[in-house]
């Protein structure tokens, strides 16, 4: 009884090692295999035809495709090539574009074939100019150009087309030294202040700068008078001008100021007169 006891569990330890070994040949045999399709996707990522060669920009100079190449030197962890057609860096080549070019607003690439990416630049629009939080009597004005989000991007020249002329006086967002890349504190309002500004233009003097601060605004018209309103209630402060035109002259430059902050009420100052309300 005990002799044919030890021979099955002989028997049973032969199995076992038997499927043993079995498992262990059938790992090994998955490991190699994996092994060789790993080897061979990294060898073809490395070849010719899964290799971006060619760059097109669209929107903005062609000069850009040297740098999206550049952004695609090298390789992740000395394996894989960056300039892969499936593993190339998105977000390096859109940072290396805008990081140069403060004008640019947005990239978006795209793959042409398995050689090419094509890459859209969408450009800032040139709003117009912020000069500053006040404008200052005597002193030369040095002015940027900000976007329709209110974004400072690059300083003004005056080969610099603008949608608007008119000088912009605002805070920014924020405690800032350099004004480049700052953002223009209630930026969302601006649409409105300036269609107030270009309906004050159809009145007969164009509005030449425009304040604003502490909720309220200025537009500083050409012969120098000054329209001031409540910051968002321009439908109402136009309605009120537009009433009292009749009793003051926007082109000729005699009126110092018409006040439009007290609701129905205006008040209009002649030079070298009282304020009176209309």
């Amino acid at each position: 009884m005990s002799a044919r006891t030890s021979s099955g569990e002989r028997g049973s330890d032969r199995l076992r090692n038997r499927r043993r070994l079995r498992r262990r040949r059938i790992l090994i045999l998955v490991g190699v295999l994996f092994v060789i399709l790993i080897g061979d996707g990294i060898y073809e990522l490395h070849q010719p035809f899964a290799r971006i060669t060619q760059v097109h920009i669209f929107g903005a100079d062609e000069s850009l495709a040297a740098t999206a190449l550049s952004a695609m030197r090298g390789t992740y962890l000395g394996i894989i090539p960056r300039d892969s057609t499936l593993f190339y860096p998105e977000d390096k080549i859109r940072e290396a574009i805008l990081k140069g070019n403060p004008d640019i607003a947005a990239v978006s690439l795209f793959r042409n074939g398995l050689n090419g990416l094509s890459i859209r630049v969408d450009m800032r629009v040139p709003i117009a100019r912020w000069c500053g939080r006040s404008p200052t009597q005597g002193v030369e004005e040095y002015c940027y150009i900000f976007d329709s989000s209110g974004l400072i991007y690059a300083v003004y020249a005056s080969s610099t087309p603008t949608l608007n002329t008119f000088k912009l006086y605002a805070p920014l967002v924020g405690e800032v030294e350099e004004p480049l890349q700052a953002t223009i504190a209630e930026a969302h309002t601006l649409p409105a202040t300036f269609d107030f500004a270009r309906q004050v233009g159809t009145l007969g003097s164009v509005v030449a700068r425009i304040r604003l601060h502490d909720g309220e605004v200025d537009d500083i018209l050409t012969n120098g008078t000054r329209i001031s309103y409540v910051l968002g209630e321009e439908k109402a402060a136009y309605t009120a001008l537009v009433s009292a035109q009749a009793n003051s002259n926007l082109v000729d430059g005699s009126v110092e100021y018409i006040d439009l902050r007290f609701g129905s009420k205006v008040y209009v100052k002649r030079k070298g007169a009282a304020s009176n309300e209309l």
